[in-house]
């Protein structure tokens, strides 16, 4: 079965065995649960052979391009407020789960009732917390539709992806080791930080983060990666940021979103596109309104955005803020059946401190 456009099969077989070594760390007799549409099928097909020569168990959910759509538009209560016994069941016995975005129609979801999606979520949120707590990863397989969202022809944005993979070097694995060694040095830069501030055009806002954890995120859960994230204390953001990268979350565009939080609370906000959706995600339930992540994006292979929130966040040179839930593992306590990533660039005038001293400034390190 020949790759996508502008994409070898050799770098196909080097993505699988990136994902399944690297990223999963398969043991044999393990079950992978993969889930994506048929776009993906080359990828799909190589891990499946990658997963058999593991000797573990290749569980394989591809949906049909509109399957997505067709939910939304067509549930019943029952199916927007709750889920199927055998799918808790799967999850529950599945050792590792890998999320492989391939979709034919970036904008799918641009005409579903945004209080529908925040009502699958909620639903859902005890299947999201079983997943996150086993091995899991979350990637893309380049496809027309992608390449026309990031303003790329096909094979421009194939090299794209390899790129940000990197899966143009002679060894993918041993580079994200390097990475996550530079990110390593970060974290324990920021280990000690008791205050945060992100200075941009629009956007003076602080937080803290006393005696949060931080995590390198070096590729074995996102692929790709390249970031440093924690939870930042709940009550603790005061000011206004903005976000000028735009945002896609489930095919909705929102663009030029703006916040202001007091006392950790989102008080005011307006988005210059998708403004219906983003305030209906803030009333999805009490925590969608508080910070649950703050990242920063650390890799170079990412150099503009694509608007993919995947690769987007990891641009080298920017910060996230997440809306909803925190990583149990940063310490964080928020609650919520929303993670939003919205991303704010500091390549251009922008400066992020910690207590007072400059950590980037320009998208560059200090």
């Amino acid at each position: 079965m020949t790759s996508a456009r502008g994409w070898r099969d050799a770098d196909t077989e080097r993505f699988a065995a990136l994902l399944c070594d690297y990223c999963l760390d398969l043991e044999p007799g393990q079950q992978v649960l993969m889930r994506s549409t048929t776009l993906a099928a080359p990828l799909l097909r190589a891990l499946h052979a990658a997963i058999l020569a593991l000797d573990a168990w290749p569980l394989l959910r591809a949906e049909l391009p509109g399957i997505e759509e067709d939910f939304y538009a067509l549930a019943r209560d029952r199916q927007l407020d709750g889920f199927p016994a055998l799918a808790y069941a799967e999850a529950a016995q599945a050792d590792a789960f890998l999320a492989i975005q391939a979709p034919a129609n970036t904008r799918a979801l641009a005409d579903a009732d945004p209080a529908r999606i925040a009502r699958v979520a909620r639903a859902r949120a005890p299947l999201s917390e079983l997943r996150l707590a086993k091995r899991w990863c979350g990637t893309l397989w380049p496809t027309t539709a992608g390449a026309q969202q990031a303003g790329m022809g096909d094979d421009a944005f194939a090299a794209f992806v390899r790129g940000a993979l990197f899966l143009d070097r002679d060894d993918p694995a041993a580079a994200w080791r390097e990475l996550g060694a530079f990110q390593a040095g970060l974290v324990e830069r920021l280990a000690s930080a008791r205050e945060l501030r992100i200075e941009a055009e629009g956007t003076d806002l602080t937080l803290r983060v006393t005696d949060r954890t931080w995590v390198n995120s070096d590729g074995r859960r996102n692929m790709p990666s390249g970031e440093v994230f924690t939870g930042p204390i709940e009550d603790s953001a005061n000011g206004t940021i903005r976000f000028g990268v735009p945002s896609s979350p489930r095919g909705v565009a929102v663009e030029d979103v703006e916040l202001t939080f007091r006392d950790g609370e989102v008080v005011a906000a307006r988005a210059g596109r998708g403004d219906d959706y983003l305030q209906r995600t803030l009333a999805t339930d009490p925590g969608a309104r508080r910070l649950g992540e703050i990242g920063i994006g650390t890799n170079a292979g990412i150099d503009r955005p694509i608007g993919a929130i995947l690769f987007d966040e990891k641009i080298g040179g920017t910060v996230h803020l997440a809306l909803g839930r925190s990583y149990p593992e940063t310490g964080g306590l928020n609650e919520s059946a929303v993670h939003w990533d919205l991303i704010c660039d500091l390549r251009r005038g922008g400066r992020l401190s910690a207590d007072g001293v400059v950590v980037q400034e320009d998208g560059a390190f200090a």
